[in-house]
């Protein structure tokens, strides 16, 4: 393969009866997105080109049988399966869930051996894509899986980074997993990648409490006198900056957001209620803290609008631009730290 700078931007596609194929080939209609990266989709033409036909959509793309023969100036989709797919837009279906773990599959597995430079994965529904060969709640556990390191699931904008200390769990169990292990392991995951992957040198994080009004002196819960306050202040001795907890309504409420390059909720709904409140459209799921970089749009399937022409490609563009940004932050940052006094 002659690889050019260009960055292989690797994507799976996501649930075949959503809207994921139509944000992929809204996002390659303008011609110069070939300028900034090599996208490769992993699947079969014979699915892009039903979605083209039901969308009258006219992005080209080119087929090819291995990641050896990807062409650079072409929109590349790589065969993972010649079966026909029945597609039922709009519709949930074991077979897309099938067809959406074999994209995923193929598409982790080439990340893994290095083969594309980073990940943009489309929407699944997490239920159908059950199977024994994927039992995750969603894309992020079965990344941790897969790739080395310790994930940290971040909904980000330019202008505000949420983390998740707790992801896919139930509310009944945030309280019992919300450990001063977990706490430290996350700040840690999010403070490398502030400074790996966005190049903030010193970062400020915010921690938002588990209870209303941070449990009010134990009236309303006493984890957070117990468990994360204590916790909080011996990560600050060590010198990060962090700070908390607050209580996530006036948090947000008040913008104080704003004061700090990243935010850790300590459970899913805390930290993505507000986000999608104030981003969504414009957000973007970015898995840190892995040996790869995985990015993802910050919308799900989108039954309700599949094969309408209606759906939003900001959201994927900004995605694929992010996934891009990060690879060359984490690349310069990797040449700066690995022998910062070189010798002449």
């Amino acid at each position: 393969m002659d690889k050019t700078d260009k960055i292989i931007v690797g994507i799976s596609i996501g649930d075949l009866n959503g809207i994921g194929v139509e944000v992929i080939l809204k996002t390659f209609e303008d011609k110069r997105m070939l300028d900034f990266c090599t996208p490769v989709l992993f699947g079969a033409t014979k699915p892009i080109s039903y979605h083209k036909k039901a969308l009258n959509l006219e992005t080209p793309v080119h087929g090819i049988a291995s990641i050896a023969q990807v062409n650079h100036n072409k929109i590349n989709v790589l065969t993972v399966w010649k079966e026909e797919v029945k597609i039922a837009l709009g519709t949930a279906t074991k077979e897309a869930g099938n067809f959406a773990f074999k994209s995923l599959e193929a598409a982790v597995q080439h990340l893994k051996e290095n083969k594309i430079d980073v990940l943009v994965t489309s929407p699944i529904n997490k239920e159908n894509i059950q199977s024994e060969a994927f039992k995750a709640p969603g894309h992020t556990e079965y990344l941790e899986e897969k790739l080395a390191g310790k994930s940290l699931m971040i909904l980000m904008t330019n202008e505000l980074k949420i983390g998740l200390i707790t992801g896919h769990i139930p509310i009944a169990k945030v309280a019992e997993t919300l450990t001063p292990e977990l706490i430290k392991s996350k700040v840690e995951t999010m403070h490398s990648s502030l400074q790996q992957d966005f190049g903030i040198y010193k970062p400020k994080i915010a921690v938002l409490s588990l209870n209303p009004h941070c449990g009010d002196n134990g009236i309303i819960g006493d984890e957070d006198d117990l468990v994360l306050k204590p916790t909080l202040k011996e990560i600050a001795d060590s010198g990060k900056l962090v700070f908390g907890p607050y209580a996530a309504d006036g948090f947000f409420g008040s913008e104080n957001y704003k004061n700090f390059d990243g935010v850790l909720a300590t459970y899913h709904d805390q930290g993505l209620a507000p986000f999608k409140a104030l981003s969504f459209g414009k957000g973007v799921n970015f898995t840190a803290g892995l040996s790869q970089i995985r990015t993802s749009p910050d919308h799900g399937t989108g039954y309700d609008i599949a094969g309408k022409n209606k759906a939003n490609p900001s959201s994927f563009k900004e995605a694929l631009f992010t996934a891009i940004q990060v690879y060359k932050s984490r690349k310069e940052y990797k040449e700066l730290t690995d022998n910062p006094l070189k010798l002449k």
